[in-house]
């Protein structure tokens, strides 16, 4: 037996809004290296949406780009990220239960800003709460069939003060984002028992070689080099009873664990945007709310000068220098 874990980001090319970083641990019965979990819970769970009644039968769990677009809404994004943390036992209510359920040490940092301390918003906002639990009910009966089982979705934020400091301190978003993602597997890694471990992760930016970000997060290990490439770059550490291999691949969301990270990394960070719009427009009533990327956050940010101004919130609270 051994874990699978995927991870992936949302937010990493905006000013506004946070990055958010999340992973999906996977128990499986067999050998993780050659797990494939669509296979495995295909009763249950697709990689592409179904139209009409067949839809409400199958739980979609695929990159977020294409289940979420603004145009189409966040319905399917929701549904799919609400029935992840049903499976886990979550049952949520409202905005502060998901970031609850999903970053639960992220709280002081997110909670310095105005737009998010006392945020209360019902979800889900979208998706049809009658769905949920037969659908948790479905992927958790796929699961007890394959013997497999989600262990864990669990995301890290990275807010506007903390991004600017971790450029600062270590050169580039680039090495934020790696770091960051690399820390919340070294962290997820030291709550699973010793078994070995398959770490698929999304590669980051034009990023090729992360020997030296493993290493240092992983010091008490030789982290061994098998093969930096464009399309995959490959590491191994650790004892034969828990071997750890990390991978870096080009479109790695093609992995239902990278896939379900994706999902919950951009559910999140809808839900920090849909707050700080709504903090703004309260105070802004023409302002259009905005995505957070480069060009149309500057307008934004031209919009709500005054009303920040009255109150003396530093551009450092929200903006990301890169």
């Amino acid at each position: 037996m051994g874990y699978v874990i995927g991870t992936d980001e949302a937010g990493y090319g905006p000013n506004l809004g946070p990055l958010v970083i999340s992973a999906s641990v996977w128990r499986v019965p067999d050998d993780p290296w050659d797990c494939d979990l669509y296979a495995a819970l295909a009763a249950a769970v697709s990689a592409k949406e179904s139209r009409g009644a067949a839809a409400a039968k199958r739980l979609v769990v695929a990159d977020s780009k294409a289940l979420y677009k603004p145009a189409a809404g966040i319905a399917s994004l929701e549904r799919g990220v609400l029935t992840l943390l049903a499976a886990l036992g979550h049952a949520l209510d409202d905005w502060s239960d998901c970031w609850q359920a999903l970053a639960p040490d992220c709280t002081n940092c997110r909670d310095a800003a105005p737009w998010y301390a006392g945020y209360a918003l019902r979800l889900p906002l979208a998706a049809d709460p009658a769905e949920l639990p037969a659908l948790s009910a479905l992927l958790l009966a796929a699961c007890a069939d394959s013997g497999v089982s989600l262990a864990a979705l669990r995301s890290r934020t990275v807010f506007p003060p903390e991004f600017n400091a971790g450029i600062a301190a270590q050169g580039g978003k680039g090495a934020v984002l790696s770091h960051a993602t690399i820390g919340l597997v070294a962290e997820l890694l030291s709550a699973l028992p010793e078994e070995p471990v398959l770490v698929i992760c999304d590669k980051h930016g034009g990023r090729n070689f992360y020997g030296a970000l493993l290493q240092e997060h992983f010091a008490e290990h030789l982290v061994e080099n098998h093969g930096d490439g464009r399309r995959q770059s490959v590491y191994r550490f650790g004892p034969p009873r828990r071997r750890v291999e990390f991978r870096f691949r080009c479109q790695a969301e093609e992995f239902l664990p990278v896939a379900a990270a994706s999902m919950a990394s951009k559910y999140l960070r809808e839900l920090a945007m849909r707050a700080f719009n709504d903090f703004w427009i309260a105070r802004v009533p023409a302002l259009r709310p905005t995505a957070g990327y480069p060009g149309d956050a500057r307008r934004f940010m031209r919009g709500i000068a005054a009303a920040q101004a009255a109150l003396g919130l530093d551009d450092r609270l929200l903006w990301r220098e890169r």
